[in-house]
């Protein structure tokens, strides 16, 4: 089995992105996606921190400190890109203005609750930044992980046992062996990497998935 690289994970989640899409890409993994899209399709990325109209990472060493998504990444902004009030983006957010949101994840469970800020173990920083204002205000959103934790858990689960970011927010989780449905019927499979059945990713998971 050959799992896909972060790289090939952020390529996959692109393809799923509709042209004249508005959409707002999480902190960490998620941002691969923007290097991903093709600008004839003219999908707005929005940022938490004030930004619409950003494009893909910038070329190294034409870095703007200035120019920044809400993880302090440097990005790019394409024509017609504008800048805006903390306040304004919020109100995009938690008005429904956004199509697609794409998060990162420690747990999703198999009805789409997401926990996504806090593991609950003593030290562990939380970091809920507008994650809860995004999962409950775009659309549609989206998960990109790994399937499996460093020990070898499943993150796709039955229940989440973390902190919840959102009940029943989460339609489609894209991992490094699968692409997954989620939602009130439950996982259903959409597709998974060569070498991997649905009997081995039931296997992996430990959890009911539906072909």
């Amino acid at each position: 089995m050959k799992r896909r690289t972060r790289d090939e994970l952020a390529a996959r989640v692109a393809r799923d992105i509709p042209a004249g899409a508005y959409v707002n890409l999480g902190i960490g993994l998620p941002t691969r996606v923007a290097n991903f899209l093709s600008v004839d399709r003219e999908i707005q990325l929005q940022s938490e921190n004030g930004l619409l109209g950003m494009g893909p990472a910038p070329a190294a060493g034409d870095e703007d400190p200035e120019l920044i998504n809400a993880g302090k990444q440097p990005v790019t902004l394409l024509a017609g890109g504008a800048f805006f009030h903390h306040a304004d983006s919020f109100a995009m957010m938690r008005g429904g203005h956004i199509d697609i949101c794409v998060l990162g994840a420690f747990q999703v469970s198999v009805h789409g609750d997401l926990a996504n800020w806090h593991t609950g173990e003593a030290g562990a920083i939380p970091a809920v930044g507008g994650a809860m204002d995004l999962a409950i205000g775009a659309k549609r959103t989206f998960v990109m992980m790994d399937l499996l934790t460093r020990d070898g858990q499943s993150k796709l689960v039955t229940a989440c046992t973390y902190p919840l970011t959102g009940l029943a927010c989460v339609s489609r989780v894209y991992t490094d062996v699968a692409v997954i449905d989620v939602g009130p019927a439950g996982a259903r499979l959409v597709e998974a990497v060569d070498g991997l059945d649905l009997e081995g990713l039931r296997a992996m998971t430990q959890i009911p998935i539906d072909a």
